[in-house]
């Protein structure tokens, strides 16, 4: 019995499997100085800038601010000038709101991203087969409501239910985050379900260890995809591959 007729349910990461960021950070810090008429800031300072940042603010307030009730915005608008202070760009509050209200309406938008060739198709056959699909991700509520619309990855035709650590205040790698994947598909066996990502600790790990089945996408030909082989872990290079290999196991 082959495991496509086994499962009920294919769950898939976005960044990394459906889709990539296109250029840099900071060709978008640096659009969003140059639109009030600042200089381009320092691409490597405001990308090791941003990193901190981000690690500081998802340490303090998790999935987003979920549990401090800390609005959307507000955690980003923390997070992006606290990138650009650690960077050396201290701005006048003026200024600082108007670069920041670019930068967060670019990475509302669908600019920043390109979809993957293979993923609409693919998507869309997993629920030609009679499955369910459903999205888990660390992203805020936009990726649901405009960012995988505004990319053709809609709700209804490519994907049935999503589950988006900043609304649920739960993230990967924590494996609940699967658990009300399971329960949103129906409150299937976990053995029914599949969740395909491109993290050997956030994905496939916890995945595993709920009892779903995993498989992991290497798009970019990462040098952790040896180590993900010797854990055990199906490693394919994209989603055609996955699609073959779904219709011969």
């Amino acid at each position: 019995m082959s495991l496509l007729s086994k499962l009920r349910c294919i769950t898939i990461d976005v960044t990394g499997t459906l889709l990539a960021y296109k250029g840099e950070l900071g060709d978008y810090y640096c659009m969003a100085a140059k639109s009030v008429g600042l200089p381009c800031p320092d691409y490597r300072r405001v990308h090791e800038g941003f990193k901190f940042a981000y690690k500081e603010m998802a340490k303090n307030y998790p999935c987003f601010g979920y549990a401090a009730k800390m609005p959307n915005i507000i955690w980003w608008k923390t997070c992006v000038r606290d990138s650009f202070i650690r960077a050396g760009y201290d701005y006048d509050e003026e200024t600082f709101e108007k670069v920041f209200r670019r930068i967060y309406a670019s990475f509302g938008s669908s600019a920043p991203y390109k979809v993957f060739e293979d993923s609409q198709p693919f998507l869309r056959w997993v629920r030609e087969q009679g499955l369910m699909v459903g999205i888990v991700s660390n992203a805020e509520y936009r990726y649901q409501d405009v960012i995988l619309p505004a990319l053709g990855l809609n709700q209804g035709s490519e994907w049935d239910f999503g589950v988006f650590s900043g609304l649920e205040g739960v993230e990967k790698p924590d494996p609940r985050i699967y658990e009300i994947a399971i329960e949103r598909a129906g409150n299937i066996a976990p053995e029914e379900a599949l969740h395909i990502g491109d993290s050997l600790r956030k994905d496939y790990i916890p995945a595993k260890s709920v009892g779903m089945h995993g498989l992991l996408l290497d798009r970019f030909k990462t040098s952790d995809a040896e180590e993900w082989r010797k854990s055990g872990a199906v490693v394919l290079p994209d989603l055609v591959a996955a699609r073959e290999w779904l219709q011969n196991n």
